[in-house]
């Protein structure tokens, strides 16, 4: 496959995007600028790789202190204090092996003929509808979440209403605090409910056996739903994002689709490069100095604010080469997309076991799928804390 461009970006928010330019080119020599949020407190953005690097495994940048009332706030759309993705040291540790053992490579591996299934069934809709579809809707939305509440043990009936209230948590513009709050109300009075039942039956999911962690006091009350809530929502937007984005990436170019259906030994390194180039997640939540640090050109003060640009990270020309290209041939370092250090995402293997397992059977399934002709056929969510499309209509 030839090396090309994984194309727009789609919106950004505005204090990234103004960084960004063309096809996703990021301007040479940027290592830490400061910005104001849309909350309108000022952070810093870290657009250096190895920069980058360093702040997500520096314990000088708490995760845990950005989310005190007093720090400077990103949006309204952060963890909550008792969430996993928000603690620092040993409680961090502790809520993390509760659920580490689910998302090993050897347990995801496990999970792979399910999700083969999974990806056959819709596929075979698909087919049966005849050509042209929403690629979003007929696969890409509806499969990590069957995936994820059978991995949670979430009943298959409730799966659309999940859809719907993690849609309106994960947005930071669309929908009013208020809406904001009410969902998050019902989310976790289903999970409360949820969690009884479990209690009650237990079955062979992630949920029973974080149940029998709280029970043998490994987690709080408190700790279990939020738990619960944080794998629903972090496992569900992102995987459906970057599903979208990869497609949409590649079918951009029709020969170099073709190509790569002829080349399956180059999927694995070739999905590692959609994600590099194309992240659900742009940046990552913001952590807060609890002391002065210099950070290249500057130095952040305790109590500042700081977020690190996975996108530019990802694309900084000092670490890869033809940085806004993708190349399945690879690279020497690994991308940011998934994180580093301590809180880099559980569920990477998961995701990528998803993305490898669609993208080769839509490949092999419709070698000559494309991007339907009209103005129409690309729509981008907007508004939202990922990235990701709200339409993608094919044909072949």
């Amino acid at each position: 496959m030839k090396h090309r461009s994984a194309g727009p970006l789609g919106p950004l928010p505005e204090f990234l995007g103004q960084y960004v330019a063309g096809e996703g080119q990021v301007p040479d020599g940027i290592d830490v600028v400061p910005f104001f949020t849309p909350a309108g407190d000022k952070m810093w953005l870290v657009c250096d790789y190895a920069l980058a690097r360093r702040v997500l495994t520096d314990q000088r940048f708490s995760r845990a202190e950005a989310v005190t009332p007093q720090a400077p706030k990103l949006n309204d759309a952060q963890p909550v204090p008792n969430s996993m993705m928000s603690m620092d040291g040993a409680d961090h540790s502790r809520l993390r092996r509760v659920v580490t053992k689910a998302f090993t490579t050897g347990r995801t591996a496990a999970m792979a003929p399910a999700v083969e299934e999974l990806a056959d069934r819709h596929l075979d809709a698909l087919a049966a509808s005849g050509p042209g579809t929403d690629l979003i809707e007929a696969l890409v939305a509806p499969l990590p979440l069957a995936v994820l509440c059978s991995l949670l043990g979430v009943p298959p009936e409730d799966s659309t209403r999940f859809r719907d209230w993690v849609e309106v948590l994960f947005d930071i513009s669309a929908s009013t605090p208020q809406e904001k709050a009410r969902r998050r109300l019902e989310l976790i009075d289903y999970m409360a409910d949820l969690i009884d039942r479990k209690r009650r039956r237990p079955e062979d999911d992630l949920l029973t056996s974080m149940i029998a962690a709280h029970e043998q006091g490994d987690l709080s009350m408190g700790e279990l739903l939020t738990m619960g809530l944080t794998l629903l929502m972090a496992g569900y937007e992102t995987v459906v994002g970057q599903l979208g984005l990869s497609a949409h990436a590649l079918l951009r170019d029709p020969d170099a689709y073709r190509e790569l259906c002829g080349r399956p030994d180059r999927l694995a390194p070739t999905v590692e490069e959609l994600l590099r180039l194309t992240p659900s997640t742009p940046i990552s939540f913001p952590r807060v100095a609890v002391e002065p640090v210099p950070l290249g050109s500057v130095t952040v003060q305790a109590g500042e604010g700081v977020i690190v640009s996975l996108l530019h990270g990802n694309r900084d020309g000092k670490t890869f080469a033809e940085p806004g290209l993708l190349d399945p041939q690879g690279h020497d370092a690994a991308h940011l997309t998934f994180g580093h250090g301590v809180h880099r995402c559980l569920g990477a293997p998961l995701a990528r076991l998803q993305l490898q397992i669609v993208l080769e059977r839509l490949m092999r399934r419709f070698p000559t799928l494309r991007l339907a002709a009209g103005p129409d056929a690309v729509v981008w969510k907007d508004g939202l804390g990922t990235r990701g499309l709200a339409r993608l209509l094919v044909d072949w």
